[in-house]
This record gives C-alpha cells, structure tokens and sequence, in this order.
C-alpha cells in the first residue's frame, strides 16, 4: 500500500505539472503501457520473455488526411559475460495527409540490479525516413483568396532520409516501473530531395527536421487484497521543450485474463481501453473521443495492440534446448 500512494502521488504531480501546454509528439497510441519500448529503448527486456507487439491506429475517424500510424516491435532479454541485457527493434509509420514517416531503430539496454529493482540503461541509434507526395497538392485557382502556384509549395515527390539517436533509462520494482527517455537526440534534419534522389531544383531546399523530445512513464500493479483484481495505474508525459502533454489511465485487471479501463489525455480526448490475456497472447482495443472541438467533424479513434509472449530459458543450462529437424 505504502508503494501504491507513493506512486499515485507521483502521477499527480506529473499530471498537474503538464497542465501549462500540449502537443503530439512522434506516434500517439492510447496503450502505450503495452508497447512501452516504442518510447523508451530501456523497456527493452523486461522479462524473460521474446515480447512481440504489433499495432494499427486510426485518428479521427471521418477527417480526410487524418493520422493513420502503424508500430512493430520485438525485444527480448540475453545474458553475456554473466550480465543481464536487453535488446529489441522497433519500426513505426505514420501517415499525415501528403506526410508519410517511417522510423526503424534497434535498441540495447545494460542491465543492473539495486534498491530491490532493476535499472537499464540504453541506446537506440536507427534511421528516420520521410516522404511527401508533392505531385498531390492541389492549390485552387481563378478567384481572388487562392495563388495557383506557390514557389514555397512542392509539386513532386520528396523523399530523405537521416540518421537517429535516442536513450533512455528505466527502473523495473516488482509493484511499479518508471523510465525516462531522449528521442531524436541528435535533431535529424532531413534533406528532402526526388524520389529518385536526386535534388529538387529551384532556390527553395525542402527540409523536416525532428524536434529532440523527452518521454517520461510510470506505471504499477496492485492487488486488491482477497479478491482476484488488481489496478493498473500509469501516466505518459512528453515534452519537446515548446509544447507539453500528458495522459493518466486507470485499469482494472481480473485474475491476469481481463482488464479495461478508462484514460485522459490532457484538453485531447477520453479513452476507454479493454484487453484479453490468453496464455501468452495478448489483444486489446482502445476508442478515444475528442474532447475539442474536432469532435463535431470525427466519430472517433480507433486502436488496436496484438502480441505475442516466448518464454525464455536464461540459466546456465538450458533445459528446453532444441533440436535440429534433420537429426531427430
């Protein structure tokens, strides 16, 4: 109990502290305690688990051009030298109306035992790829508020690639975690030239650069005591030092099978979440709906998180070892 106030008094503060300013930083999903390594490299290896995750949102269903983001990721814990590590490979796209974004970034965390928990420490180096569909933009003319041409306005397809950093740090307790992490550390700026390389001509130099963000997370697992349900609280803070936002979500969980729950994202939406566990399987499915005034023209956000748990063997002798098909 003493861990489960001291935990909730931290999502507060939090909460209260981001109040000032808002904004989406990278991808947004409404589960992001399940695809935690999405934000923080250090989630890598978390248990003695090869951890799957995959997922699909749809933002503000019924607006043209609307976000449409899609995430894979697998991490998995290994030993060397008698240390623990972590490593994992995240890949993430988002399409924006004429924007589509591609992240993939491999991830490695050394792991360290100490205060009855578990400390990583990572680096997430991978390539950020953005594309513009140029030859779509339609600008209106022959009245008197539109210019049929804009020099500052692309008609062809743009393409760059640029090099990414990210770290992060995190502590795993056997009632709560938290982790702190940098994305964009080395703020990529993207060159955007042809699609088949080569540079735009012109005076204009088309560029998109990614803003350095900081992601903080927390979350626990409380039991109630004589009853086979257990709370689930967490919190998602993020910061790309012009604009802030948090969301806070409250679940409930029944005998590690069910939950569902209800989340808040600051002066954004309200979400509803409800997840299955069947044996190493997980599914769930979130719908947010807008708090601002976007509501009047979008039914809502959709969003869905699939996966699936290997169990790993890491003592000294493997006692499931596998044999080859050619030789059984």
């Amino acid at each position: 109990m003493k861990h489960a106030i001291r935990l909730t008094a931290i999502i507060l503060a939090l909460l209260c502290a981001a109040l000032g300013a808002k904004a989406q930083s990278d991808a947004q999903f409404s589960q992001y305690y399940e695809i935690p390594t999405l934000y923080n490299p250090a989630a890598v290896g978390q248990s003695d688990f090869i951890r799957i995750r995959g997922a699909g949102r749809l933002q503000w269903v019924g607006i043209d051009g609307a976000p449409q983001t899609f995430m894979l990721s697998g991490d998995m814990p290994f030993k060397l030298l008698d240390k623990r590590f972590g490593t994992g490979l995240v890949m993430q796209q988002e399409s924006i109306g004429l924007y589509k974004s591609l992240n993939i970034n491999a991830q490695i965390g050394f792991k360290l035992k100490k205060f009855g928990g578990e400390f990583t420490f990572a680096l997430q180096p991978g390539m950020y790829d953005q594309r513009f569909k140029g030859s779509e933009v339609f600008i209106p003319d022959g009245d008197d508020y539109h210019q049929g041409t804009d020099e500052g306005m692309p008609t062809t397809d743009l393409h760059g690639t640029a090099f990414d950093l990210g770290a992060g740090l995190w502590y795993s307790h056997r009632r709560w975690w938290a982790g702190l992490s940098a994305q964009h550390l080395t703020a990529p700026t993207i060159k955007m030239g042809g699609e088949d390389g080569g540079q735009v001509s012109g005076e204009n130099i088309y560029e998109f650069k990614a803003p350095r963000t900081l992601y903080f997370m927390a979350g626990g697992n409380i039991p109630l005591k004589n009853t086979l349900f257990e709370l689930l609280p967490s919190v998602l803070v993020k910061s790309d030092f012009t604009f802030t936002t948090a969301e806070i979500t409250a679940r409930a969980r029944y005998n590690k099978f069910l939950s569902f729950g209800l989340g808040y994202r600051y002066d954004d939406a309200v979400y509803v979440t409800v997840a299955a566990e069947i044996k190493n399987f997980y599914i769930g499915y979130s719908y947010d709906y807008a708090t601002s005034g976007i509501h009047s023209a979008s039914s809502g956000s959709h969003e869905i998180v699939a996966g699936y748990s290997l169990k790993l063997d890491l003592g000294d002798k493997n006692r499931n070892r596998h044999r080859s098909i050619r030789i059984m």
